[in-house]
């Protein structure tokens, strides 16, 4: 059993940066996943970071600004996000997956926090 709190959204202008953070209690060698939902669409993955944190995934519209990482020690992950565009902005949700694999679908994810807006404004 495992609950995650996000923070760090916020309100950004097109260019900026954010960095999310995720506080997981309880056991930390889960497989963690970035997850984002804009209004009227699906939930989709972003990007998610192997047990150990030498392995990482991105979808590709994250590649080269988006990074996860996780401080083991602390049961925390993070997502830093670079030159934010306008299509970024959604509620930003942590997920956790108890399996030595990643996964890039929601389906595969057991343990979700609440979320956390992020709005890149124009």
């Amino acid at each position: 059993q495992v609950q995650l709190l996000e923070s760090g959204g916020g309100l950004v202008q097109a260019g900026g940066s954010l960095r999310l953070s995720c506080a997981a209690s309880g056991r930390s060698n889960y497989v963690m996943g970035w997850f984002r939902q804009a209004p009227g669409k699906e939930r989709e993955f972003v990007a998610a970071i192997s047990r150990g944190g030498s392995n990482t995934r991105y979808v590709d519209s994250a590649k080269g600004r988006f990074t996860i990482s996780r401080d083991n020690a602390l049961n925390t992950v993070s997502l830093q996000m670079n030159s934010l565009k306008t299509e970024d902005t959604a509620v930003y949700y942590c997920a956790a997956r108890d399996d030595v694999y990643y996964a890039a679908s929601d389906s595969g994810y057991k343990y979700w926090g609440q979320g956390t807006q992020v709005t890149v404004s124009s």
